[in-house]
Order: C-alpha cells, then structure tokens, then sequence
C-alpha cells in the first residue's frame, strides 16, 4: 500500500499526467518524505517549482535528466521506493518521421530504467502505456509495446528482489497535450474543425482516472500485469458537435499511422486476459499470476476466449451531452470557448 512506501519518482513528472499525479501526491499522501519529478525541460521544472515552493513543499525534489542516460537514471533512484514511468515521445505523426528518436527514448530509455531499478532498491514500478501498443500500425504503437515487453520481461529478472513491475494501458487522455479535444477547443473560434475521418472512435479517460488507476496499481499490482481500464469510447464527430456545434466539419483524411478504431486487449490476448472487477488485466504467457492472484484472495474471472476491447465496438460511449459536461469538469476554464 502506499503507506508503505516513502519515496516516489515520477519520470515525465512535468508532463499532463506527471502534473496530475504530483497534485495528487502532495494532497493526499502526505506521509511520501521524496516525490522526484524526473524530466530534462528545465522550463516546465522552473514552472512547476512556482506552482510548488520549496518552502511550502520540502519533500518535492526537481531532478533533471533523460531517460535515455542511464548514469542519470542510477543516481535518480537512490533511496526511492516507487517509479512511475511517465516519460515518452507519443505523436504520431513525429514517430513516423523521427522513428529512431522515439526508439532511443521508448525503447532504450525503458531498457535503462529497468537496468536502473534492478541496480536499486525500488520495490515497485508502474509503466504508462497506451491503446497504440496493442495491435500496432505506427512506430510510436510499436515503441510502446516493446516498452511494455520489456517491464513485464524484467519480473523474470529481479531474483530475490523485492521489486514487482507492471504496466497500465489506457486510451486518450481527455484534455491532454496534443490530442483531439484541445485541439478543437482552439479551432472552434475560427467556425471550422478538421475531421480525419467521420467513423473515427477512441477510447476516453480524464486525468484524474488515469492517477486513480495508477495509485491502484502502485497498491495491488502483483508484478506482470498489464492493467487496463473499463471505460468509454467516443465518436469524433460527437466531439466535434460537443465543442462546435455551429462549426463547419471539414474531412481532412486520416494521418500516417493513424487507426479509425483503437483497441486495448487485441482477440490474440484473450488467452491470457481476466476481469479483474473495476480493471482488466493481461497477464504475461506462461505465468503463475493467477494463482498468485487465488492466494491473494483477490478478484478474477477468464475473459471468453476471442474476447477483444475495441473502442469501436465498446458497449458504452459517450453522447454529445456527456462531452460536453465532461470538458467543462475536466478542462482549465481558459480552453473553454462553449
């Protein structure tokens, strides 16, 4: 449980969810003595430590590095008992045309905080992940699913360790940097948004699920697991009417890598996926989990073989009204023109 553990490091920690996740910490979990908020922006540091005095926050620490430095990475994780592993390149188009620098980071960088974690003392890792992982057609959707292999590989290397690695996959963060929904809210003043396609689905998470779901997971992961959410889809032109209504909807032809319908547990992973109650869970071929998982007395039922998490055939979505109200609880009050 989280009362158990002292320190966190939240690698991406001056990112949407990093940001997110901080706020939690300090109001929350008061008894954490280190919160490190691992990132190499040394603006969005600077700003965040506004947000955060050092007077005021004594047990926030701002430590600069890249994932991609492995000699960083070690000296980071001293004395930490948490990772939260937040730090990626994630747009789409950028990987198709920058692909080996989203590989030294998603790739190279995970294989770096796995060595750093195994070379520490850290007792539990939460990896981020995403629906592009699952079933990829981009190199960011690639990068990912390697990231997640290499987490949930790593528990097979920890010997007598007392360290658990899992990850949590979900879908589109609402609100977050770069995705659909501030991008239309920016738009809506000029009466036209941009539709890549008119059937486009995607899953949709708030941030502060995504925090809740990692707190849970940081409390009952077992190690191996890749955890995903029982949440809604939505249709981009629900979206698009939500924020716009009165705009002009101008097909413009999806972008390279770019799927019409996410999936987050493909049919392939049926085999080995159980409903786990408020989450579903993959657990990695050939494992113990589920009897790790009866012992704990906790919750799990085998999914039906075939089963698969398609944003597109999901059994709930989101209606314009939905939205809209949820844009207006989740958003900065400055990115709403509705």
């Amino acid at each position: 449980m989280m009362q158990n553990y002292n320190s966190i490091l939240i690698t991406g920690g001056t990112g949407s969810f990093g940001k997110a996740l901080v706020n939690r910490l300090v109001k929350d979990y008061k008894h954490l003595k280190k919160i490190v908020i691992f990132s190499r922006d040394e603006l969005k540091q600077w700003e965040l430590q506004k947000i955060y005095p050092k007077d005021k926050y004594p047990q926030l620490r701002f430590f600069l590095g890249d994932v991609r430095d492995l000699q960083r990475l070690n000296l980071a994780l001293e004395t930490i008992d948490v990772v939260v592993h937040a730090a990626a390149l994630k747009q789409v188009p950028a990987a198709e045309y920058n692909p080996m620098e989203f590989i030294k980071t998603n790739v190279i960088g995970a294989d770096n905080l796995v060595n750093a974690c195994l070379s520490s003392n850290v007792k539990k890792l939460i990896a981020l992940s995403t629906d592009k992982a699952a079933a990829p057609i981009n190199l960011y959707g690639a990068s990912k699913l390697c990231a997640d292999k290499l987490f949930i590989a790593a528990n097979n290397l920890v010997g007598k360790r007392d360290l658990k690695l899992s990850v949590v996959r979900y879908g589109n963060v609402m609100g977050s940097r770069g995705s659909v929904i501030p991008f239309f809210l920016a738009n809506a003043p000029s009466g036209i948004l941009p539709i890549t396609d008119p059937s486009m689905t995607r899953f949709n998470i708030s941030l502060n699920q995504g925090v809740d779901m990692v707190i849970w997971a940081i409390n009952f992961a077992l190690g191996g697991e890749i955890f995903v959410p029982k949440i809604p889809s939505y249709r981009i032109l629900d979206v698009a009417e939500a924020i716009g209504p009165n705009c002009k909807k101008t097909i413009i032809g999806i972008r390279p890598g770019e799927k019409i319908h996410e999936e987050m547990i493909t049919i392939a992973d049926s085999s080995s996926t159980f409903d786990i109650g408020q989450y579903y869970a993959i657990f990695p071929s050939q494992s113990s989990l589920n009897e790790k998982y009866i012992h704990a007395k906790r919750e799990l039922k085998k999914v039906e073989q075939g089963f698969s998490y398609n944003s597109g055939t999901n059994t709930k979505f989101l209606s314009v009204e939905n939205i809209r109200e949820l844009i207006t609880k989740n958003l900065d009050k400055h990115f709403m023109p509705i």
